[in-house]
């Protein structure tokens, strides 16, 4: 008997069926239904091009698909503005670090919390009681995230100035500055050293159980995929090839071939996908 899904029986918190995304003549994701459930980890895998990043650009609304549908919490949010998907409660960070570099650790938190405020432009322009409330409570959220990825000592300091690993975590601080219910990290330990991949798996690890959060991430650190997720989806060529708990996909067959190749009689030579 397969391994029950963890957290199955909880709110499925976002969901797509049949999705399809075309580029000119390439189906770049054909047919993918998944489903990501309340207080879980989810991790995407697949070798380079298999078409996760560009499942999240379709959810996180980049991209609009061909065919099929994405819901979150059981509303249809397909084709929507990236602005409205962040309103909603998705957030997201990037594979190559999207920051503003020329703005302070905490001004880039900060503009992660706009999302949320309401003030118009006469409360801006009039600095009205209200729209100073807001301020506050906009710096209020902005220090306790930066306290969270231990870069409140950093927060005058431009985004282009701090360690590389620093700009990962201030990325993931301005996501969860939205106050997101879905958060969507593309290969959030690219680049990281091994010991900040341990502290960065210990913070995940730490936020799903200190908030009401669920994670669905794209991942090549095979180390990290297998210590942190409940759930693990492989892709290759644009198709889901495989579903299960970690220990189930590291020894699948599918898994093996999609990333390492078929042996065929002329070679026994494998191309083994390279490890952050």
């Amino acid at each position: 008997m397969p391994e029950p899904r963890p957290h199955a029986a909880g709110e499925t918190v976002l969901e797509t069926l049949g999705l399809t995304k075309i580029f000119g003549g390439l189906i770049a994701v054909n047919s993918i239904d998944l489903k990501v459930h309340k207080g879980e980890i989810l991790s995407l895998i697949g070798p380079n091009g298999a078409g996760k990043t560009t499942v999240f650009n379709v959810v996180t609304g980049i991209y609009r698909p061909e065919f099929g549908n994405v819901f979150f919490r059981g509303e249809r949010i397909t084709g929507k503005k990236p602005h409205q998907i962040v309103s909603h409660g998705i957030a997201r960070t990037f594979q190559n670090i999207r920051l503003f570099p020329d703005m302070t650790c905490r001004e880039n938190v900060m503009a992660g919390r706009h999302c949320r405020s309401t003030s118009g432009l006469f409360s801006s322009i009039f600095r009205t009681p209200r729209q100073r409330a807001e301020e506050n409570l906009i710096r209020e959220a902005a220090e306790k995230r930066l306290r969270q990825v231990n870069l409140w000592r950093s927060r005058d300091e431009l985004a282009k100035n701090i360690a590389y690993g620093s700009q990962r975590m201030l990325e993931i601080a301005r996501a969860l500055a939205s106050e997101p219910e879905l958060l969507v990290l593309d290969e959030p330990s690219s680049g990281l050293n091994p010991r900040e991949t341990r502290d960065l798996m210990a913070f995940l690890q730490g936020i799903i159980r200190e908030e009401d959060l669920t994670i669905l991430l794209i991942e090549h650190d095979m180390n990290m995929v297998m210590g942190i997720s409940d759930w693990v989806v492989v892709m290759d060529g644009g198709r889901k090839i495989a579903e299960g708990i970690p220990e189930d996909i590291y020894a699948d067959q599918r898994v093996i071939e999609a990333y390492l190749g078929k042996e065929d009689e002329d070679s026994t030579a494998y191309d083994v996908p390279a490890q952050h």
